[in-house]
């Protein structure tokens, strides 16, 4: 159930993959206008590609702002790819990609009004820390599990 929260939030969306493909985390930072951080809202992939993970980036925030209530959004990401396929300047031929497009798609019509844009990696940093952070903690689990495997 959708509840009423801010009217507008500015969406940061990031994704990573080590060693792409590789480790893959996607995770985004929704930011108010008063430049409070507002939700934090990621996913762990497992093994992905950069791409894969950049699309799950945008739409655990696309979730986590509809879940919010908002109903004007800016989104910036410094993929531009992923930007230009959104804007559908680029077409989406990668077969992996297309579910997560349309979903995007789906998601983007909730809001009354979206702002999409690139911004420089340098401008997207607190959910490029939000994937390393992800992608680290996955890696100190899995390094535990190792270590208790008798």
């Amino acid at each position: 159930m959708e509840t009423q929260g801010p009217h507008h939030v500015t969406l940061f969306a990031d994704g990573g993959a080590r060693n792409n493909p590789g480790p893959a985390a996607g995770a985004a930072v929704l930011i108010d206008d008063g430049g409070t951080v507002i939700e934090e809202a990621f996913r762990y992939l497992g093994h992905a590609t950069n791409n894969v993970a950049e699309w799950n980036g945008l739409l655990a925030g696309l979730e986590a702002a509809a879940r919010l209530g908002v109903q004007t959004l800016t989104v910036r990401l410094d993929s531009e790819l992923v930007v230009k396929q959104l804007l559908g300047e680029y077409r989406v031929k990668n077969a992996a990609l297309q579910p997560l497009h349309r979903r995007a798609l789906e998601l983007l019509r909730r809001f009354q009004s979206v702002d999409i844009g690139h911004v420089p990696r340098k401008l997207n940093k607190l959910a490029d820390a939000l994937v390393n952070r992800v992608l680290d903690a996955e890696q100190r689990s899995a390094n535990e599990r190792a270590d208790a495997t008798p």
